[in-house]
């Protein structure tokens, strides 16, 4: 049998953050966030989601770029 509470851990951590940084910034609960993405995606029938990949990967570009622009001739 599966845990529900693993299943959550397990999407908590290694989801893309999309939620935590967006609550961060605004100043929200991050629960509350993920609980607006939940009922929005029942109400527009999914459409959501793909906002919350576009923000992901986004998310995510922003975080590979970041890291490129380290010169690592320097880095010992």
């Amino acid at each position: 049998m599966i845990d529900k509470y693993r299943i959550k851990a397990l999407l908590e951590t290694n989801a893309y953050g999309v939620c935590r940084s967006l609550g961060d910034k605004l100043g929200i609960a991050t629960s509350k966030i993920r609980l607006f993405f939940v009922y929005i995606s029942f109400l527009g029938l999914g459409s959501p989601i793909v906002l919350y990949l576009i923000l992901a990967f986004v998310k995510d570009l922003r975080r590979y770029i970041r890291t490129k622009r380290r010169n690592p001739v320097w880095d010992f």
